[in-house]
């Protein structure tokens, strides 16, 4: 046999067409061969142990020279630094804070639990209420005393509705301004009606919502302006459904200025105005 001939494939199974493309395999590429080289690096750095060193371990600096070179390997390890012990501190008296500063077992709504309140008539009075002063970070002109279920309530609606609608516009919101809460009187303070849901502890009324940078957005003044009257009307519609009853400008003359929001129940669902 000529010295020179092809070399025979020996594989049984081996076509001719496969063995004709035997030679045009293509050779492993660069970035394959990076890549397996940073999960290598990767699978190392995860069982390192914390050292108290700055200078880097003898095994390391030929994995340090290709985390240098290739552009793949990433700038700094995966692993998240130590947190000191100072800011450790910090963040537990920080949530330990907000624990005892917590009623209606929620730590964003904060105020102090007053428990039973007694109304003059008998159709007022809390079961359990507790003076609100600041509902997910946003604080409250004054501190209405209402029952829990409307502080829950008050603090879905400041999450889905006052947040978004302000946005960052000058800072975002700082405060709220509460025009009303519980008071032992009628509807509308109207002689004969019906007795309010601010006489049960259900009910808040907002007038305006302040900004970081001290400007304010009042309902009076902006309902129907181009500036302001889409926030409002934002708020206002994001309200419905948390609450059972919704009353704006829009509803009837006692409430030109502010929102009334309460969380009675209604047989055919939450009554929006």
């Amino acid at each position: 046999m000529d010295a020179t001939a092809a070399p025979v494939v020996a594989a049984s199974n081996t076509t001719p067409e496969r063995a004709g493309l035997a030679g045009f395999r293509p050779s492993a590429r660069p970035e394959v061969f990076e890549a397996a080289l940073a999960a290598q690096l990767l699978r190392r750095m995860t069982r390192l142990e914390p050292v108290e060193r700055a200078e880097p371990l003898p095994f390391m600096e030929p994995l340090l020279a290709f985390a240098t070179a290739t552009p793949q390997a990433v700038a700094r390890t995966l692993r998240p630094e130590r947190r000191s012990q100072s800011l450790v501190q910090r963040v537990m008296a920080q949530r330990q804070q907000e624990v005892r500063g917590s009623v209606c077992g929620d730590p964003a709504i904060q105020g102090e639990r007053v428990g039973f309140v007694p109304g003059r008539i008998s159709a007022c009075g809390i079961d359990d209420a507790a003076r609100v002063r600041s509902v997910d970070g946003i604080a409250l002109t004054q501190q209405p005393m209402i029952d829990c279920r409307t502080a829950k309530a008050f603090k879905q609606w400041v999450n889905r509705g006052v947040k978004p609608a302000i946005g960052s516009r000058g800072g975002g919101v700082a405060r709220l301004r509460v025009a009303a809460h519980y008071a032992c009187r009628t509807r509308n303070n109207q002689p004969g009606a019906k007795v309010s849901e601010h006489g049960k502890g259900r009910a808040i009324d907002i007038s305006g919502i302040i900004l970081r940078d001290g400007s304010e957005i009042t309902v009076l003044q902006g309902w129907n302006t181009a500036r302001d009257g889409q926030a409002l009307r934002q708020m206002h519609g994001r309200a419905c459904g948390i609450f059972g009853t919704v009353l704006g400008p829009e509803s009837d003359r006692f409430h030109q200025d502010h929102f009334h929001f309460d969380t009675a129940r209604h047989r055919n669902g939450s009554y929006c105005r």
